[in-house]
């Protein structure tokens, strides 16, 4: 035995009045979301920002390397290049210059002394001793008698004093002891070639620090036409040399 129970309809219309109230107060959706849109949408939109960004890339690289042969130069000629100029003058540099000396010297040694010493003078000499003096000439007065330049041998006694003038040639020869300090200043000339002391080794050694650097350089191509073009010039990319050498 089975049993329906039928809604009435006034039940009926307030469940349809409650779900027309449901759906009205709910946010719409757009139908392109619900329709399955969004991953291309995503995806386009994502492939247009990927390819303006590659092409702005691109042309900040194109720009960049316009300059690059430029930059190499600089890089080559100037800052490696003089580097290792300056270290190879350095290492046959000479320093020359003077040296001011001031100081004293001692000095001490015998001197020989040998010369003739003449002697010229009037001066007092005094007897040691008695001296005979023959056939002198003498006046004598005495009481009654007088004697006038008579003939007569006579005794000088010792410590008698004679007024003479001397005049003979004293020989010298003898030493004489040096001891003393000269005060000496002098300017000492110099000359020190730089290869010749301890600064060779680590100048060689920072030219050789710079040398694969240049050497390297000196490979790489001088221009875009020899970048690009090759040799032969007929390079794949030769018809872009022009536009990135700017017209130089």
């Amino acid at each position: 035995m089975s049993v329906s129970v039928q809604p009435s309809p006034a039940a009926s219309s307030e469940t349809r009045t409650r779900q027309r109230s449901s759906s009205s107060s709910a946010p719409r959706i757009p139908r392109w979301l619900w329709q399955g849109k969004i991953c291309p949408a995503f995806w386009t939109l994502g492939a247009a920002l990927s390819f303006l960004l590659n092409i702005i890339l691109i042309v900040t690289l194109l720009l960049v390397a316009r300059e690059l042969f430029a930059v190499k130069a600089l890089v080559r000629n100037q800052v490696l290049g003089g580097l290792a100029t300056n270290f190879q003058k350095m290492d046959e540099a000479v320093i020359r210059t003077e040296v001011v000396v001031n100081d004293t010297i001692p000095v001490k040694f015998d001197l020989p002394v040998r010369f003739d010493l003449p002697v010229h003078t009037v001066t007092t000499v005094e007897l040691t001793e008695d001296t005979l003096i023959h056939d002198a000439r003498v006046d004598l007065r005495t009481g009654g008698l007088v004697i006038t330049d008579a003939p007569a041998d006579i005794v000088l006694p010792a410590g008698t004093e004679l007024p003479i003038r001397l005049s003979i040639v004293v020989p010298v020869d003898t030493i004489v002891p040096v001891d003393t300090r000269i005060p000496v200043t002098l300017k000492v000339p110099v000359s020190i070639p730089l290869a010749e002391t301890e600064l060779h080794e680590p100048f060689v050694g920072l030219q050789k620090v710079v040398e694969p650097y240049l050497n390297l350089l000196d490979q790489a191509p001088d221009s875009w036409e020899e970048a690009l073009c090759g040799e032969d010039g007929q390079g794949l990319w030769c018809f872009l040399a022009p536009w990135l050498s700017g017209g130089r």
